[in-house]
Formats: structure tokens, sequence, C-alpha cells
């Protein structure tokens, strides 16, 4: 049986963003990458809208209730938000009469908001709520307290809680039963947030030293009385170390929490987010015990990376398309996640190294250094992406490439081996005598690979799930859209 002169695939050649030669993926997995690696922005190669017209197109052309699976697994497992809002909405015009449609509709509402936020775009195309959507959502009241519809209640925006209750009418519970009630008197108040809290303080203070010390208990009962949410806390880092320093070692304790970090569904760059802007304090202990406190819940958050047999090549795309539009992604930009990503797995597989523009070069690291140092120490230079470098340049056999990039290649270089990719791949195979896996990471899902889709593992998103399916896929090439199909609806 031939080992390495395979039966040739069934792909479509394409053209992609950047103008260089790729290859289609299916419209599921597409439509999947596209949600779990897809911010409502834009990005280098193509703007919001484009991206919400390309959803809507894939929506149409996917199984409807495999698409309404996919919508809730990038929400809940990978705490995907607007993408997701804006997908629930266009998928509510294919599934009229479908059974399970009020389940999807209950399932992808994970937090109070997204109720409100998919009817703020829904409203916005015109569009009225299906029964399928007001039974969902009115289900979907079930879930959730009095302090978290306190806390939602979207007063001043287009479309606030109390419209949505009384759209959807939904049955009062033990939970939400005086909440309800409340909310449609307008006398719900958001008395437990560490909003209210810390608002009230400022009001009841006589003097500014008065107010800087009820804001500093504040903070203190709320970290104590495990009252503060994860999400808020790395957001109100820096308020607590200025207005209650000493609450910082129980705030660290929270912070570094495996089990509050996997609960929060924040990913990874939030944390070096946070890094960044407590850095600006300067120096001092307490400044640095919270540095020291988001290193390490960086580190958790990646923690479940697997480590995988033999010898793997990790690649990251250093290209000028991975900073994003114009720059304007911040910490979102592809070129943040991919260092964090590439940084996690070759600390966990003590692996090589290699970035590539529009030349490849291995890259020397210290295994013992922290993922946010290692993330730090790549450099992007800018240049093309010129994905054969990759393979021209490999000095030995792999039995894994882990490829992080956009996938917008365009260089090709003449008379090497061919002019695309899988021919470099190809005859890098060949070449070493090696038929290894190769990971396609796209770190931005503008919509096209960069090699057949039979030949690699199409990887997408930016949370900790990724990794348990990366451990999947070399046992079944299916993990990530087997994973999908597990979602009861």
């Amino acid at each position: 049986m031939s080992r390495f002169n395979q039966t040739a695939p069934t792909t479509t050649k394409t053209t992609n963003l950047a103008g260089g030669v790729a290859y289609t993926q299916t419209p599921e997995l597409e439509l999947v990458s596209l949600l779990l690696t897809s911010f409502a922005n834009d990005t280098f190669y193509e703007k919001a809208e484009t991206k919400f017209d390309r959803l809507k197109k894939l929506i149409g052309e996917c199984d409807k209730q495999f698409a309404a699976k996919a919508i809730v697994y990038a929400r809940i497992k990978f705490g995907m938000r607007s993408i997701t809002h804006v997908a629930a909405s266009e998928l509510a015009k294919h599934v009229t009469g479908q059974d399970w449609a009020k389940g999807f509709f209950s399932s992808v509402v994970y937090r109070v908001d997204d109720m409100s936020e998919i009817l703020s775009y829904h409203f916005s195309k015109k569009e009225k709520m299906s029964a399928a959507m007001k039974k969902g959502f009115a289900k979907a009241f079930d879930k959730f307290d009095q302090y978290s519809l306190a806390k939602y209640r979207s007063e001043g925006k287009q479309v606030k809680l109390v419209d949505i209750v009384n759209l959807v009418k939904p049955v009062a519970t033990d939970r939400n039963a005086e909440a309800l009630r409340l909310l449609v008197k307008n006398e719900l108040k958001s008395v437990d947030t560490w909003e209210s809290k810390l608002s009230s303080a400022g009001k009841v203070a006589r003097s500014e030293d008065e107010k800087v010390e009820l804001k500093g208990k504040a903070w203190a009962d709320m970290i104590s009385s495990k009252q503060l949410k994860y999400m808020a806390l790395v957001k109100n880092l820096r308020n607590i170390i200025e207005q209650a320093p000493n609450s910082v070692p129980a705030a660290v304790q929270m912070l570094v929490d495996p089990a509050e970090i996997k609960k929060s569904l924040l990913l990874p760059f939030r944390f070096l987010t946070a890094y960044e802007e407590i850095e600006k304090l300067g120096a001092g202990q307490v400044v640095r015990a919270v540095l020291i406190g988001l290193s390490k819940a960086l580190e958790i958050s990646v923690s479940n990376v697997p480590v995988f047999e033999g010898n793997t090549l990790v690649v990251l795309d250093t290209s000028s398309s991975m900073r994003g539009y114009h720059g304007q992604m911040g910490n979102k930009s592809p070129h943040i996640i991919g260092s964090i990503f590439a940084a996690a797995l070759v600390k966990a597989n003590n692996c090589d190294m290699m970035t590539f523009d529009t030349d490849a070069r291995y890259v020397k690291f210290n295994p013992l250094d922290t993922l946010h140092t290692i993330a730090h120490k790549m450099v992007f230079n800018g240049g093309g992406t010129n994905f054969l470098s990759i393979f021209q340049s490999m000095t030995q056999k792999y039995d894994r490439i882990i490829i992080l990039s956009d996938m917008q290649g365009w260089m090709n270089t003449q008379h090497w081996y061919g002019v695309t990719p899988n021919a470099a791949l190809n005859h890098y195979k060949e070449r070493f005598k090696v038929n290894p896996f190769l990971y396609s990471f796209d770190l931005q899902n503008y919509g096209s690979m960069q090699f057949p889709e039979s030949n690699v593992f199409c990887v997408a998103g930016f949370s900790d799930k990724v990794f348990d399916i990366m451990k999947l896929l070399e046992t079944d090439k299916k993990a990530l859209i087997n994973e999908i199909n597990k979602i009861n609806l």
C-alpha cells in the first residue's frame, strides 16, 4: 500500500483574499471556523459586514440543526458572543416549524443579555420574533435568579429586559418570580452587584477620604464573600490595587483558582490585556503580586495543552496581516492570540518552533520561561506570507506540524517544487520519508485553506477546548464536528 503517494483528494481550488492560491472548505467546517474565531469587527482583509454576509450564506448552505448546534457550541463552550448573536438571528429565518428550534433559542442564552443582544440585531434587520424564539427565550428565564436579571436589565438600551419579558411572557419560577414582578413594575434594582455597591459607597461618603475608605471596604467585602464574579475581578484589578490594596492577596487567590478560570470562559488574551494594564501602574509589591497572579492565570487558562508523542514543530505566521486591521484589533489581533498559543504549545511539548513571513526560520526560546515571556519574544517584522518557505526551511523529520496563521498565503517561490504550499508539503514528505499530521490553525477564518482539507486537521478557536479537540483529532478526523453534534437542543 502506498504511504506517501496517496489518492488525490477531492478539493476545489480558489483564490484567497490576499490573491494567493487556496482551497475551499466544506460549508460546515467554514461555518464552525467562522463562529469560533470571529469577533464582530473589521479584520485586515475583511470588513465586519462582509463577515456577516458570509455567515448568512453558510447558514443557508449547512444543515440547519448542525448550524444551531455549532452556534450553541461557540457560545457556551468557547465564550464567543457577538458573532453568535448575529448567527442566532440569521438562523431564525430558516427554522420555522422545527421542533428543536425553541430548544436552540433557550440553549444559546448563556447570559441574560444574550437575549437583548440577539434581538437588537434581529430588530435592526426589520425581522420579527418567531414563535420558536419567543418560546425559547421564555424558557431561558428559568436559568436566572434575581441577581442576574437585575444586573442585565439593559436600562437605556434599545431593547430592555422588561421589553423582552413583555414579548415572550416567561412563566415565573421560584428563582425569578419576585424579580420578574419587580422588573415589570420598574422596581427591580441592582443591589448586590459590585457596581451598585461601589456606587452606594460613593453616595453616602461625606468626604473624599471617606469615599476611598468605603470603596475599599466594599471591595474587601465582595472579594471575601466571593460576590465578585471572576470576569469583574479581572476587569477591576486596577481599582482593587488603588482602592483596596489590603484585599489584593485574597483577589490574587481567586484570580489563580483553576475552577474559576474554567467557569469564566475567559479567553487567554484577556489575561494579557489585564497584565499590560496593570504594568502601567509601575513598581510596588502590590502591583507585582497582581502581575504574578495574572501570569499564573494565563498559564492555567491553557493548562490542558496536549502533550503529543513524537517530534512536533509549531509554526507562527509573523506577516503584516497578522497584526489585524490597521492595528485596531488590540489584544484580539491574531498576532497576540497566535503568540500565546504558540508559546503554550512549544512549552508543553518541548518542541521546535519556527516563524515565517517572506521567509521561515527556527526560533530559540527558554522552555522554563512563562507563557507571557515566550509570547512576547515573538517578532512580527511584517513582510509577505510564504507558506512554501516553511517546508523549504525544515531540517528534520516531524511527526506533527502545527501552523498558526490567518491562512492568507500569496507568495510563491518559483522553480521550487511547484507553486502551492501543498506541493511543497508533499516534497517534504518525500524528502524525509515521513507523513506528519498537519494542523492548519486558522486565527482569522477568511474562508479558505492553504492545504486540501483531507490532508490536514483544520482547527479553529481560542479556547482551551481547542486543545481537547486536538487530542481527539489524531484518532478521529471529524472530532470537532462530532463534538458539536453531541450538543443537545
